[in-house]
């Protein structure tokens, strides 16, 4: 009964919508990845800069769903989970 109130909290559409734009990171990281296997290197170069363009713009809040959805499409990319630690820069003393 629990799982039943949860889902209320958010709209469907809200679901649906988050459930398709993590869907479809996954599928363009699938597509990216898949230009490896062509023996043309240009093609190689889209892919890996596809690829890495993808890797960057991925919402740090989808990627643990994205993840899930590149196991199940077969693929050898996966997202970093663990958020960035700031980086601390030192004041120099004048």
């Amino acid at each position: 009964m629990a799982a039943f109130i949860h889902h209320r909290e958010r709209p469907l559409h809200a679901r649906l919508r988050q459930w398709q734009q993590v869907r479809t990171w996954a599928r363009l990281i699938r597509e990216a990845e898949a230009l490896w296997h062509v023996d043309v290197r240009a093609l190689k170069r889209m892919g890996a800069l596809e690829l890495s363009q993808l890797l960057e713009e991925v919402p740090p809040m989808h990627r643990h769903r994205v993840n899930r959805w590149l196991t199940s499409y077969y693929v050898a990319t996966r997202l970093n989970t663990m958020p960035k630690e700031p980086e601390h820069k030192q004041q120099s003393m004048p």
